[in-house]
Formats: structure tokens, C-alpha cells, sequence
């Protein structure tokens, strides 16, 4: 820019000063700021202490899946249903075998069903033991204890109902309802009195359904 008149360079003259002072103000600016960070670092490493950044790993970063639901009002209405099932009224005389233990096959399994049970040749899996409890007690956690093995695919179980030696009269209260209550169940394949070692005439071995080697038991 070229001046022709003297009023001219005065105003050029002004022009550069505004310049001059803006350019000086911008770097007093960005000193302060520079200054400002530093005070900041200094204090955040004064309270925090040394620290080095973490070195990128390369791991991706992957989502856990959520937990699947829980059926919580199924696993009620099973419980429900079960327990209502397990009636002190029905009549099992005529489902018992007629032997000395009273064993019980469902309809459809053989006769071997049940030697095969006395001998053993299912793994014992779980056990509940009723002794001394209250009849209601005894159904609700015989009740709950055949919806657990079944949930949990066992086969083989034992149910320890006691000899009835600390019932009025020496009379097996227990023993008799036990056994009116497995038979109305549909996942009870068959029982038998349990052998000395596991029981004896306190406790029943019981053979539930469970998938294929059930259906195979039932041919």
C-alpha cells in the first residue's frame, strides 16, 4: 500500500500500530494459557502423583452378555401344581406291588425295572431325608425335591421317610404317605424299599423319567 498524501502515512501509521498491539496482545494471551496448563499439570501431579499412560493393548472390547431371564412365575406355578397334586386321599393299595416291600412300576415298565433298582444299577443322584418332619412339611419338600431332580435330569434318587419308631404307636405314618404320594406323580417311573445299607425299610429308592432312557425303560 502506497501513500500519496501525507494524511495518508498517518493513517498506515495508525493501521500498523493496531497490528503491532493485537499481535502482541495474542501472544501474551496464549503465554497466560500456556501458563495456566502448566499450574494445572504441576498441581494435578502434586495431588495425584507420577503417572504414565497405558499402553494400547490391541484388546478389542467386548460386551458380556446379559444373564438369561428367570422364569421365576413358571418355576411358582410348577411348585403350585405340584404340591396340590400330592394328595393324602388317594388310594395306592392296588398300584403296589404284592410283594414284601410294596414296591410300585408304572404302567408300561417291566418287571426287570425293578430288580435292576434293588440291585443298584442306577447311580444314586439325590437324596431327601423326611424323617421327623410334619406331614406338610414332608409333602411340600417332597414336592420340591422331585421338581428339583427333574429340572436336573436325575434318575435315580432316595427318599428317606424313617421307620415310624418315634410315632404313637410305632406306626410308620410317614411311610405309607410317601409312598401315595410318589405314585401320583407322572415323573415317578417306580421304587423300591431301599436295601439295608441305604435304609432299609426307612427309605425308598426311586427311578424318575428322564429323556431318552426313560422311554427305553418304558419298552
Amino acid at each position: 500500500m502506497r501513500a500519496k498524501h501525507f494524511s495518508d502515512l498517518a493513517a498506515m501509521q495508525k493501521l500498523l500500530a493496531a497490528q503491532a498491539r493485537a499481535a502482541k496482545e495474542a501472544a501474551e494471551a496464549e503465554a497466560l494459557a500456556a501458563e495456566h496448563r502448566r499450574r494445572e499439570q504441576a498441581l494435578f501431579t502434586l495431588t495425584v502423583g507420577a503417572v504414565k499412560p497405558i499402553k494400547d493393548g490391541g484388546r478389542a472390547s467386548i460386551q458380556n452378555p446379559a444373564p438369561p431371564p428367570l422364569a421365576l412365575q413358571r418355576e411358582y406355578d410348577d411348585a403350585v401344581v405340584m404340591h396340590a397334586a400330592l394328595s393324602d386321599d388317594f388310594d395306592v393299595t392296588s398300584l403296589l406291588e404284592t410283594d414284601d416291600t410294596l414296591s410300585y412300576r408304572r404302567s408300561g415298565i417291566g418287571a426287570d425295572i425293578l430288580r435292576k433298582l434293588r440291585a443298584g444299577d442306577w447311580a444314586l443322584q439325590g437324596q431327601i431325608d423326611l424323617h421327623g418332619m410334619r406331614t406338610d412339611e414332608a409333602r411340600t419338600q417332597l414336592a420340591d425335591f422331585l421338581r428339583l431332580a427333574v429340572r436336573r435330569g436325575w434318575r435315580c434318587v432316595r427318599v428317606i421317610h424313617g421307620k415310624g419308631l418315634g410315632s404313637p404307636g410305632k406306626t410308620p405314618v410317614l411311610k405309607a404317605k410317601t409312598q401315595r404320594w410318589l405314585v401320583q406323580k407322572k415323573e415317578v417311573l417306580a421304587f423300591v424299599q431301599a436295601k439295608g445299607s441305604d435304609g432299609g425299610a426307612g427309605a425308598l429308592m426311586v427311578l424318575l423319567k428322564g429323556g431318552q432312557g426313560a422311554q427305553s425303560d418304558q419298552q
